[in-house]
């Protein structure tokens, strides 16, 4: 996301330059020209030596390759720099956007841990290295304009310069398609023939929506959109009372750190309903749950303090009656772990994979492709609002099968600049899962295609690509999948976030698109 609304956006410093080796299928090789080659290669060892020291004390080692040296200079170096107690370099004034009172790992060095000199030589050893520019796209095809299997439809709900932070197709009710936006802080309530009858407003944007029936659910606060240390985000059970939904008068769970998603599960066995909160902050955050004391009580159990808790799913794992969870964290130490119930509330944690956090990972789904009964992941990466802001070739769609006793290997890449999310279902109902991807940081002004590409699969993971130029309006930044007209098929809906970007063609007006399209399913 840009820099306004970032609910899913990495926000940590160290995003933007905390990454390693690309293990990406189907991408190539980094480019090998370099920008500064006065640099000696003594200085250039020295250089390696001390960011291997310094650069991976919180997160894996950054490799140059991964950036072109431009960035590097003016992007990744000058937003890592403060960490480490340097704010300038060449009577070049480095930026810092968090807390300066906040010390320790991830915040400001309380003193500098490196001399300028030594400082220097890291950025000498980055700016030599790393190549003139990133390599293009590996994409043997292009995406043609042929999406036949869906049907765009435009509801009702417009106005413009729509900021949808969220879109669901719920399976009951009567108004089935919810929208939320962030800039007028509405949740709409749309009928089956996508006609608004409904709308809540609440006192901040609204990122996620937990249904646990057709008449309650529990909504996530994100507070404030904007990159912050607060604790203003919340969640709060809303009800449906003879077709109008309210709000609670009292917030079910306060002083989050710009929650994202706020599920209901039993974590501890008795019987209560506890609630597993990702606070994907700014330098803040975590992974936590609330255990049910009763009677409105809650007591927080921290799974992890790591910023940028992202996406998280319940479920019996290991088949021992207990439920697990697995995690996404998009900031910093990027990848997606399991914390395994032990009984009682008690979790142990494992890594399941790590990312290169300039990934900027966006989402993942659990779903089995190959058929063996064990859940695999799909993945994508695309989030590119930090501090790297140029396309980059190993963003897209991810998949890594499920080998046993969770271990995952890489089996499938499909290069989608900006990736923000992909969805696994049988949309063309042959037996085998497809893929709906969306992407908000798409190369709008050379490949319009990209915000949104179907992926058919033709088998053993092989996927032909389709789009359409009719999605080109807008600016799609979240997706959902389910059924609205109620024929057996799975429809889609896009939502729009106007906002501008350095990738955008200035020839199509995102601010007249309507907050939602819906591509309803037309196929056999």
């Amino acid at each position: 996301m840009n820099a306004s609304f970032r609910p899913l956006a990495r926000q940590n410093a160290l995003a933007g330059f905390a990454f390693a080796c690309l293990v990406a299928v189907g991408c190539q090789s980094p480019a090998t020209d370099v920008s500064n080659t006065a640099v000696s290669p003594a200085n250039i060892e020295k250089g390696k030596i001390l960011a291997g020291r310094h650069c991976q004390s919180c997160h894996q080692l950054p490799d140059p390759s991964l950036l072109d040296a431009e960035t590097w200079e003016t992007g990744a170096l000058p937003a890592m720099g403060p960490l480490l107690g340097i704010f300038s370099n060449k009577n070049q004034p480095y930026s810092y956007r968090g807390d300066p009172q906040m010390k320790g790992p991830g915040y400001l060095a309380g003193n500098p841990q490196v001399t300028p000199g030594e400082w220097q030589l890291i950025v000498d050893y980055y700016s030599a290295t790393a190549p003139g520019q990133l390599p293009p796209q590996d994409r043997r095809e292009s995406i043609p304009s042929d999406l036949s299997l869906f049907k765009v439809r435009k509801p009702d709900l417009r106005y413009r310069n729509t900021h949808s932070s969220f879109v669901k197709i719920r399976k009951r009710g009567e108004a089935p398609v919810v929208v939320s936006d962030a800039r007028t802080l509405k949740t709409y309530f749309l009928n089956r023939a996508l006609e608004p009858v409904d709308s809540l407003t609440t006192d901040g944007p609204l990122v996620n929506i937990a249904f646990s029936s057709e008449r309650k659910a529990i909504v996530c606060n994100v507070g404030m959109i904007d990159p912050n240390d607060g604790a203003q985000g919340s969640a709060l059970q809303i009800n449906d009372n003879a077709g109008a939904w309210k709000a609670d008068d009292a917030n079910l769970l306060t002083g989050l750190h710009r929650p994202v998603q706020v599920s209901p599960a039993d974590l501890n066995n008795d019987g209560l309903t506890d609630y597993l909160v990702c606070e994907f902050g700014y330098m803040q955050g975590g992974l936590s749950w609330m255990e049910n004391l009763g009677k409105d009580q809650y007591r927080k159990h921290s799974l992890s303090l790591l910023p940028g808790a992202l996406k998280a799913y319940t479920l019996d794992d290991d088949q021992d009656g207990n439920t697990d969870i697995i995690a996404l964290f998009a900031q910093g130490e990027e990848g997606i772990y399991l914390y395994a119930n032990k009984g009682s509330g008690e979790f142990e944690s494992k890594e399941l994979l790590r990312f290169p956090p300039m990934n900027g990972s966006s989402y993942f789904e659990l779903a089995d492709f190959n058929g063996d009964g064990l859940q695999d992941i799909l993945y994508t990466a695309g989030d590119n609002a930090d501090y790297s802001t140029v396309l980059k070739p190993y963003h897209g769609v991810y998949i890594y099968l499920n080998r046993g006793e969770n271990r995952f290997e890489q089996a499938f890449f499909y290069p989608i600049h900006g990736c923000y999310k992909a969805m696994a279902r049988d949309f063309d109902n042959d037996g085998d899962l497809d893929l709906a991807a969306i992407a908000y940081y798409a190369d709008f002004a050379s490949q319009p295609e990209e915000g949104f590409v179907y992926l058919e699969n033709r088998g053993d993971l092989h996927f032909n690509p389709h789009s359409s130029t009719e999605l080109e309006i807008g600016r799609w930044i979240t997706m959902d999948v389910g059924d609205i007209n109620m024929d057996g098929r799975p429809d889609i809906i896009l939502g729009n976030f106007v906002q501008p970007s350095k990738f955008a063609n200035p020839a199509v007006n995102w601010a007249d698109a309507p907050p939602v399209l819906i591509l309803e399913n037309v196929g056999e």
